[in-house]
Formats: structure tokens, C-alpha cells, sequence
């Protein structure tokens, strides 16, 4: 039984399958958020959501059937445990905050298509190793939003209180420059002053207006050189170092996999050959046994 589990598991047109059912999960989606559509063919959506939550929990007794007795081995992938969250969560009451929910696991199961697809997995893999460091990186790059965002509104609260009057404003608009969302517009305003350009819509917030030239090209071009020329590149660099040991790790579950493979068959041959030597030694003996009255015979004559 467990082997009959296991080839269903292991069959390309099951994994083949699956990612069909989670591209059609996918597009179901996308369909129930026009209430219109979902008004005249609920009994249809209904009945196609059952049916695939059916076939996902088929996934889910299928996986663990190929495990046999120590099915809780199902659950030592990380993956398997998620799938199995997801369809957990799809048994919840649809009624009250639970549709909220329900609708959110339906959402989920779209994240499914990351398992079916080797290259999907292995970004995601790679995003996760790389968690640790880019924590650092944030570190660094939140002590820099945090030194230029004082001093920026220290320098240019009084000319600009709409973007730089308040530490967290100033915060907000130096994430837009990072960006590179229009960050020139905020330059010019402090380097020709409030009066002379950006305060149009809002006259009545210019009340000190106080031209820096100098010192805005200094600060928002030191700042982009090094926000987002240098840290934000590191967290490039971080992610494809990610991606190389995820890859790394991928070749090797992928080598280790094959290893098992020759020596299970490797085992499997020398079962063969040791059975292939018992049947050789009895077809001796059959013989030897047949020849001996012939033998007997002769010595009589």
C-alpha cells in the first residue's frame, strides 16, 4: 500500500495535476472579486472550490500514505506543513469574521504554485536565507534614514514644514527620495526656498523661507549616493548570495537524492545476483541428483 502511495506521489501526471488545480485555484480568485460574476454563478464557484479543496486533501492523504507508518515524517518539510495550514484553514465557518478568513486561505492557495515550480522554490529559498543579513542591512540603512531625517529637519523644517517639518514627516520624504519618486522636486524647494517653488497649492505653510543651495545639493546627493546607490545594492548583493547557497543546497539534496537511488538499486541488483545464485546452486543439485542412478546403473551392468 505504501509503495502503491508512493508511485501516485512520484508520478509526473500527479505533480502535473496539482499544479493545474492550483492555476485553476489561482484564477477562482481573481473571478469571485466581481460580486457581479460570483451573484449569478455562485452554485458553480461553489462547487468548484469543494472540489478543489477535495483534491488538495487527496494531496495531503497521498503524501502521507507514501511516508507509511511514520506518517508525521510528512510533516518535516517545510512546505508540507504549509499546504497543510492552507487546507486547515479552508475547513474554517465561512460565516461572519470567518469569511474574512476563508477568503484569505482561498488566496493562500495560490502560494501552493511555489512548490510546484523548482525555480519559484529555489527564489524563495534564496529570500529566506538571506532574512539574517538583510536584517542587518535594514539595521544600517534605518541608522542612516534615521541621521539624515534629524537633520534634515533641523535644516529644512523651517523653509519645507510640508515635507521636512516633523522627524517621522521627514522620515517618509526621505524613503521617497531613496526611491527616486520625485525626489529633484524636494531638492529645488530647498535650494531656491518655499516662496520661489513647490508651495503653489499651499501658500499659507511658506513662512520662513530660507534658500540653501549649497547645502541642499550636499545633503539629498550624498544622501542617494548612499542610500541608494550603495546600501540598496547590498541588498542585491545579500539576495544572489542567497540564491548561490540556496542553489548550492538544491544540487546537493539533488546529488543525495541520486546517491539513494544507486544504492537502493545497487541493493536491489545484489539481491537479484544472490537469488540468481541460489537458483543456480539448486539447478546443481537437480542435476547432480539426476545423474547419480544413471551412475548407479553403470555399476551394476
Amino acid at each position: 500500500m505504501v509503495e502503491w502511495f508512493r508511485g501516485i506521489a512520484e508520478a509526473w501526471w500527479f505533480q502535473q495535476g496539482i499544479t493545474a488545480v492550483i492555476l485553476v485555484a489561482g484564477a477562482l480568485a481573481g473571478v469571485e472579486t466581481y460580486p457581479e460574476i460570483v451573484e449569478r454563478w455562485h452554485g458553480v464557484l461553489s462547487v468548484l472550490d469543494q472540489l478543489i479543496l477535495a483534491v488538495f486533501v487527496a494531496e495531503i492523504v497521498v503524501k502521507m500514505g507514501a511516508e507509511g507508518r511514520q506518517f508525521w515524517r510528512y510533516f518535516l518539510d517545510p512546505w508540507n506543513a504549509f499546504d497543510f495550514f492552507i487546507v486547515v484553514v479552508c475547513f474554517l465557518p465561512s460565516g461572519g469574521e470567518g469569511a474574512a478568513v476563508l477568503r484569505l486561505a482561498r488566496l493562500l492557495r495560490v502560494l501552493k504554485l511555489v512548490r510546484a515550480v523548482p525555480k519559484l522554490q529555489l527564489l524563495v529559498s534564496a529570500l529566506l536565507k538571506s532574512i539574517p543579513s538583510m536584517g542587518y542591512v535594514s539595521l544600517l540603512l534605518g541608522l542612516l534614514f534615521y541621521l539624515y531625517g534629524v537633520a534634515a529637519t533641523h535644516l529644512f523644517g523651517p523653509n519645507d514644514p510640508v515635507h521636512f517639518g516633523r522627524l517621522e514627516i521627514s522620515l517618509l520624504s526621505l524613503f521617497r527620495v531613496v526611491t527616486l519618486e520625485g525626489w529633484t522636486e524636494l531638492l529645488y524647494i530647498q535650494m531656491y526656498g518655499c516662496d520661489a517653488y513647490g508651495y503653489d497649492a499651499f501658500p499659507d505653510r511658506c513662512v520662513a523661507s530660507a534658500p540653501m543651495p549649497l547645502t541642499a545639493v550636499i545633503f539629498f546627493v550624498s544622501f542617494v549616493l548612499i542610500g541608494t546607490m550603495v546600501i540598496l545594492n547590498l541588498f542585491v548583493g545579500v539576495i544572489m548570495n542567497g540564491m548561490e547557497e540556496a542553489h548550492a543546497e538544491q544540487e546537493a539534496q539533488l546529488l543525495a537524492e541520486e546517491r539513494k537511488q544507486t544504492a537502493t538499486l545497487e541493493s536491489e541488483l545484489q539481491d537479484v545476483r544472490e537469488k540468481l545464485d541460489a537458483i543456480s546452486g539448486q539447478l546443481d543439485r537437480l542435476r547432480a541428483l539426476a545423474a547419480a542412478p544413471s551412475k548407479g546403473s553403470v555399476a551394476a551392468k
